[in-house]
């Protein structure tokens, strides 16, 4: 029996990648690879690329080093969204071997054949136009939640942005095959699933690769709603002109889908976000969250803000600042900005120095830890279901409450992955909250 070629994979960005990523490595094992950590000696390290922020460039060449350090034989290959923008960049690089772009990287297992180091990198990239038809993916990782793919691609035009560069027009996975991966998924013990998308509300666009749809992002949770074995539902990250009333009134009554919404704002002054080539204004984001919370009091509300945007004016960050400062939000991801080739924003006047940038970046950050405590402290005294995650963290053992709520109790390896109900006593030193259990027998 000869020995199984070993592969590794690394993941840099977002959730979408890491679904894609164990997809990929799914494929790896049904060629007969074995699938060991990046940690160790492989005979191929596969790292998927991000080109959101300005250190997933500086972070691909410390692992390429890293996996060149484990293995100076080993094969490297890039793939996913940077690879797809900065192709010869990536291959350039000492020590990649093979470059894939958008429409490539799931077709991976065809391009290597025998593991040899190339002499020079080898570059497959398409025309991004040709990114239009939809491979669908889930990702398993730790075994308490799955990121469940629903969506790729993105007909927005936001200036400061490279992913419909990256990633193609907005199409949808058809909803028989979103539910079918959701069934498979709740049969592996998995008790969360996350949707995830690059637009995630334009979901139904694209389901037959084209512009025609039968289903909307409504239809699409309605739908999971009701699938068998799956305990919970999150939504990630949802335009706010895409999430409708309807949507929240409905997650509001849902059995498995759970009060936390991931809303990006980028900016709370209109000529901003108009410069942005965003599609609403402040007022829209407004009324969206205080929809959630008129049928939602305890849900949790996330919000994604870019600092420091060409033109962005003391008075423009500051009207943003007050805007989150009154709105009943949870939390913060705070951006700052960082300028993108071929991307409108790019070629605006008006730069803002870094030292500005910074210093905005640093009061949102402390606004955003306000606000969390402030959501912590009102869940006092309340009861929530949490599920425990996998890990022992210096003798405790961590969980979510459906409201996202970060909880923490003394280590019991029979907790993980699994759900509780629990009342929420008080706030704790490291900024995560103590709990009771409800149900007796724990």
């Amino acid at each position: 029996m000869e020995n199984k070629k070993k592969v590794a994979f690394y993941t840099l960005g977002c959730k979408l990648n890491f679904s894609e990523t164990s997809t990929i490595a799914r494929n790896f094992q049904d060629e007969g690879f074995e699938r060991v950590d990046f940690e160790e000696v492989a005979d191929m390290y596969v790292i998927n690329t991000c080109s959101v922020t300005e250190n997933a460039d500086k972070q691909f060449k410390q692992i390429v080093k890293k996996a060149m350090k484990l293995n100076d034989k080993a094969f490297v290959a890039a793939v996913g969204c940077y690879a797809q923008l900065k192709p010869e960049e990536l291959a350039a690089v000492d020590g990649v071997d093979l470059v894939l772009g958008a429409t490539e990287k799931f077709k991976i297992t065809d391009y290597i054949n025998d593991l040899t180091k190339n002499d020079r990198s080898e570059v497959h990239s398409c025309e991004i136009e040709d990114a239009d038809f939809y491979v669908g993916s889930y990702s398993i990782g730790d075994r308490t939640r799955a990121f469940l793919k629903v969506q790729d691609g993105c007909d927005y035009k936001c200036t400061y942005c490279t992913i419909p560069l990256a990633r193609g027009i907005s199409r949808s996975d058809a909803l028989e095959n979103v539910l079918k991966n959701a069934y498979e998924i709740s049969q592996q013990g998995i008790k969360e699933i996350v949707l995830t998308g690059v637009n995630i509300g334009d979901y139904g666009k694209g389901e037959f690769g084209n512009k025609k749809h039968e289903h909307t992002f409504l239809d699409l949770v309605k739908a999971l709603d009701e699938v068998e074995g799956i305990e919970r539902l999150r939504i990630s990250s949802i335009e706010p002109n895409l999430l409708k009333n309807e949507t929240i009134e409905f997650v509001s009554k849902s059995r498995t889908f759970v009060p936390h919404f991931h809303i990006p704002l980028q900016s709370g002054s209109n000529e901003i976000l108009g410069k942005m080539k965003r599609r609403y204004q402040r007022e829209l984001y407004a009324e969206r969250i205080l929809k959630i919370r008129e049928v939602m009091p305890n849900a949790c509300i996330g919000v994604d803000v870019i600092v420091g945007f060409p033109g962005e004016t003391d008075a423009h960050f500051l009207e943003t600042y007050h805007f989150l400062n009154e709105l009943d939000i949870s939390y913060l991801h705070v951006f700052t900005y960082s300028e993108r080739d071929n991307t409108e924003a790019a070629t605006m006047e008006n730069v803002i120095p870094m030292n500005v940038r910074s210093k905005r970046s640093k009061m949102l950050r402390g606004l955003s830890v306000k606000k969390r405590r402030a959501f912590y402290e009102s869940q006092i005294g309340t009861n929530h279901t949490v599920l425990f995650e996998s890990e022992n963290k210096e003798g405790y053992i961590h969980g979510f409450t459906e409201n996202y709520v970060k909880v923490k109790t003394p280590w019991n390896p029979e907790l993980v992955n699994t759900l509780h109900d629990i009342n929420l006593t008080r706030i704790d030193e490291d900024g995560s909250v103590r709990m009771d259990f409800l149900n007796i027998e724990a």
